[in-house]
Parts: structure tokens; C-alpha cells; sequence
């Protein structure tokens, strides 16, 4: 039954844990446990969802919490560093806590494992998060377990705190919201509701041995994005373009006085770096309906229960 179905959720509290655990319990999955090691972030968690575990833990030390892994079903590899300065936090959030996690799967011999990659493994830019992700699922390929890889573009929804959340709260706090350049960067955003609902499909099918990139099907402008966020939201500010060496190096002013930028240079590089990634039929693959950009939003934004909540960097 599924509700007897243990799944595992290492870095659970984050955007794509939070609308996950959601997605599953609405359907009908109750046995959930969540490591992570952002407490805050965690008692979020615990407030909508007070019936299942979640742990504080740092994944990238092993410890007691291996004993989650015990008769567990299922394991949703959710951790990752996004963002930061520096590339040891890189370091030892992707790629140190996925070899402990993979070496409890493996003791535990955790019958199936939903590895969250990204889009990036085949971006054009480098940075520190494109780097530590494309070996992190290059160490999950080769460790031998039962899989899916799951490659997710650039993703918005419920409880972001990154992307278009960020920029939806800047948007709000300030007279006049920079553009870079004009604007006309193509992205493919994927809705975190619609991926949860890919994730909770892998689990019922127990698709494994294949990888998959999941980008959104709907190609929209950089400056297509923040008008529709304006609209959905209300905000009074005036959207400006500026040149995209100014605004580089006010971000790069940015980060001297923050050691943990919202958005860095290194991002607006990758925003810039016209990424064009695969679109496959997923809805059909996955037996799930696509949420529409423009309804994905307003429900991100104005969900009654779920769209004031934010999480923190």
C-alpha cells in the first residue's frame, strides 16, 4: 500500500522537497522522511506537514541518520548547493554528501533511487554549480544502483526562494526593476508542481535505467518572465533596461557587502549563455498534465496556503 512505502528525501527542504512532499502525500503517501541540514527551512516543513519526519542533518557527514535508510522503498535524491561565491560549499553539498547517501543506499540495499540532476549537465556555461552537478551524476551513474535521472531546467513554484521568487520579492520592494540588455533570453521554466508530479510518476512506475531532461515546454523571454510576474503579483515597478556591463558590475558590487548573493555574475552569465535544452514529450511519458506558464505562476504566487510562504537562502 502506499502509505506503508517508505521514501527517503535527502535535502527534502528545499523548493522541489517542499512541493514533493506535498504532491505525495496528497497522493496518499505518508511514510516520508526528510534529511536536511537547514533547520529553518525544516520547521516550514514541519508546520504544514507535522506527521512526517524531518531531520536536521548535514549530509556531508555520516552519522547516525543512517538509519533512515533502513527498510526504506525509495530514495529522492533532492540535495544540492545552488549557490554561493566559493566552490567548496559545491563540494561538499553535491558531491560529498551524494557519495555517503549512495554508500547508505547501497548498505541498505534501497531497492529504487530518483537521482534530481539539472539542465546544466548540458549548459554551455561553467561555474561552480554547472561543475559539481555534472560529476555528481556522473558518480550516481556509476555507483551501480536502481535509477532514474531526472535532468529539470531552471524551476519556479510554491516556496521559492531563488529565482522568480527572488525577483518577484525585488520587484516589490523597489521603484524600478533592472533589465539586462533587452531582455530577450530565451528560457524553458519548469513548473516545481508539475516536476513533483513527475517524481511521484517515477516512483508508481518505477521507471529505472533511463535519463530524462525535463525542461518546460513553453519558451519565454527573460522580460517576458518579469511581466508576467508583475501581473500575476501587482507590483508598481517600473521594468528598465540597462546595459548588461553595468548591470554586471553592480552585481559584482553586490557581492562584496553579501556573502550569499540572491543572484550572482556567474548566473547572469548562464542567463545570457542561450542554453537551448531538449524538450521531450513528458507529459505523456509520465502519464501528468502540464500546468500552464501564465496558471503556474498565479498559482505560485497566489496559492491561499502555499504562496506567501518563503524559504530561506
Amino acid at each position: 500500500m502506499k502509505e506503508n512505502r517508505k521514501i527517503v528525501i535527502p535535502g527534502g527542504a528545499g523548493l522541489v522537497g517542499q512541493n514533493l512532499v506535498a504532491h505525495l502525500k496528497r497522493e496518499g503517501y505518508k511514510n516520508l522522511v526528510v534529511l536536511d541540514k537547514h533547520r529553518k527551512n525544516l520547521d516550514i516543513l514541519k508546520k504544514f506537514h507535522p506527521d512526517i519526519v524531518a531531520e536536521q542533518v548535514d549530509l556531508a557527514e555520516a552519522g547516525a541518520w543512517e538509519e533512515h535508510f533502513k527498510n526504506a522503498d525509495v530514495v529522492v535524491m533532492l540535495q544540492a548547493q545552488i549557490g554561493d561565491l566559493s566552490p567548496e560549499p559545491f563540494v561538499r553539498n553535491n558531491i560529498i554528501s551524494t557519495k555517503i547517501v549512495l554508500e547508505f543506499i547501497k548498505k541498505y540495499n534501497v531497492p529504487y533511487t530518483v537521482h534530481i540532476s539539472s539542465s546544466v549537465v548540458k549548459s554551455v556555461a561553467k561555474d561552480h554549480y554547472t561543475t559539481s552537478k555534472t560529476e555528481q551524476e556522473k558518480i550516481v551513474l556509476e555507483s551501480g544502483i536502481n535509477c532514474v535521472v531526472l535532468r529539470p531546467t531552471l524551476m519556479f513554484g510554491w516556496f521559492d526562494r531563488k529565482h522568480l521568487g527572488w525577483l518577484k520579492r525585488f520587484m516589490h520592494r523597489v521603484p524600478v526593476f533592472p533589465i539586462p540588455g533587452n531582455g530577450k533570453y530565451m528560457r524553458q521554466p519548469l513548473y516545481a508542481g508539475d516536476f513533483s508530479s513527475i517524481i511521484v510518476s517515477c516512483i508508481e512506475k518505477q521507471i529505472s535505467g533511463k535519463i530524462f531532461n525535463i525542461s518546460g515546454l513553453e519558451r519565454i523571454d527573460y522580460i517576458d518572465i518579469i511581466r508576467e510576474i508583475k501581473k500575476a503579483t501587482g507590483a508598481k515597478a517600473l521594468i528598465v533596461k540597462i546595459p548588461y556591463s553595468l548591470f554586471y558590475i553592480l552585481l559584482k558590487a553586490w557581492s562584496l557587502f553579501d556573502r550569499e548573493p540572491p543572484f550572482t555574475a556567474d548566473q547572469l552569465k548562464a542567463l545570457v549563455a542561450h542554453d537551448e535544452f531538449e524538450e521531450i514529450d513528458w507529459p505523456s511519458i509520465f502519464e501528468v498534465e502540464r500546468t500552464p506558464f501564465h496558471e503556474a505562476i498565479n498559482k505560485t504566487f497566489n496559492d491561499p496556503e502555499y504562496g506567501k510562504v518563503v524559504l530561506e537562502f
